[in-house]
C-alpha cells in the first residue's frame, strides 16, 4: 500500500485513530511489561541475596527460608 503523501499516511485512510491508537495501547503494554520483568527480577535478586546472607550468617535453612517469604 502506497500514500500520496506523509498526510495521506499519518490519515490512513480515515482509519488513523483506530491503526495509531492500537500501536499506543500495543506500545503501553510493552513497555508496562518490561518494567514489571526489571521490577521483578529485582526483587528476587534481592530476595535471593539476604537468604544468602542469611545461609551464610548460620541462621538454618527453615528460619531463612521464612524471613524471605514474608
Amino acid at each position: 500500500m502506497q500514500w500520496e503523501s506523509w498526510s495521506a499516511f499519518w490519515d490512513m485512510g480515515g482509519f488513523a485513530a483506530f491503526v495509531w491508537g492500537s500501536y499506543g495501547v500495543t506500545l503501553l503494554l510493552v513497555v508496562g511489561e518490561l518494567i514489571l520483568v526489571v521490577r521483578r527480577r529485582r526483587d528476587t535478586v534481592r530476595r535471593l541475596l539476604r537468604l544468602r546472607r542469611a545461609n551464610a550468617a548460620g541462621a538454618g535453612g527453615r528460619r531463612a527460608f521464612e524471613e524471605i517469604v514474608e
